[in-house]
């Protein structure tokens, strides 16, 4: 059952991509992302009350509640590291290193968690791994790595921070969300993004702009928001039943969904490198299920 929940995920999330993308055409992608958080938290607690588990709070342990705060602060760090980045270096130097955070946490499942490392899995990463590479990598970005001098490397520190980061959420959570209602345990969290989320937004003075947000971009990033918290709830059930090293790929083929609804949606192009990237990392996620 977690492997469809980690499917759902991918699938919402997925979505998740195209709408915040409409959403935030006229929108600064700090408050875009701030304001999704708030509509992620009221549907998350929205759940938690219907499936009925807001009175367990009170029995949560400290150490769940340690993870739990750790994962939405390494969350936020992400964000925040991988903003920065992408404000010092190319998007297209930064994006490649963040999505390999797919491969570290797949690694730290394995040292960390004690997650077993067999055949199928040393398969699997290493497709999904070539796979990421093709989706993000163009020779734009070789031929600027190539001529980047040191004085302009800050982007790159901010960007290992950034897939480290996001690694370190998905392990804390598995921790943290042990004996606890997976919708508490992702509402519990999200109070922590939110509070990152808008010092994100209070540190660069992007607050004065929500004033300026049309009614159409509104529409999508609340249903962007909608979306973003079913993957959520969808990703954390998945996570606290099933392994980390099987869950988190799955959910990253996300990018495959996205790429097909770009395709249909917002008629944006498939080179053959990232088709070849998408093949590859749907092979590499699917040999991770093989016994």
């Amino acid at each position: 059952m977690w492997i469809l929940f980690a499917f759902g995920s991918a699938l919402f999330a997925g979505a998740t991509a195209v709408l915040a993308k409409i959403g935030v055409k006229k929108v600064d992608s700090m408050l875009a992302t701030a304001i999704r958080t708030v509509i992620i938290l009221i549907f998350s607690w929205l759940m938690v009350f219907i499936v009925g588990s807001w009175d367990t709070i009170l029995s949560i342990n400290p150490k769940s509640y340690v993870f739990l705060i750790l994962s939405g602060l390494a969350t936020g760090a992400s964000w925040l590291c991988y903003f920065k980045a992408l404000q010092l270096g190319d998007v297209n130097k930064v994006t490649p290193i963040d999505k390999f955070s797919t491969v570290l946490t797949m690694i730290m499942a394995f040292i960390i968690l004690g997650e077993p490392i067999t055949l199928a899995k040393s398969i699997g990463i290493t497709f999904i791994a070539l796979g990421t590479y093709l989706m993000v990598a163009n020779k734009k970005m070789q031929q600027e790595q190539s001529t980047a001098g040191t004085a302009g490397s800050a982007w790159l520190i901010y960007a290992i921070l950034s897939a480290v980061f996001a690694s370190l959420t998905a392990i804390l959570a598995k921790i943290g969300i042990v004996g606890i209602e997976s919708n508490l345990g992702t509402a519990i969290r999200t109070v922590v993004v939110l509070i990152m989320a808008w010092l994100m937004v209070f540190i660069t003075n992007k607050h004065g702009e929500i004033k300026e947000i049309d009614r159409k971009s509104w529409i999508f990033l609340c249903l962007s928001g909608i979306t973003t918290g079913l993957s959520w709830l969808c990703y954390y059930k998945a996570l606290q039943d099933g392994q980390a090293s099987i869950v988190v790929p799955i959910d990253k083929l996300s990018i495959v969904i996205t790429v097909a609804f770009s395709y249909f949606f917002l008629k944006e192009k498939v080179t053959a490198k990232s088709f070849m990237g998408l093949i590859l990392i749907v092979a590499g996620t699917m040999t991770l299920l093989l016994p």
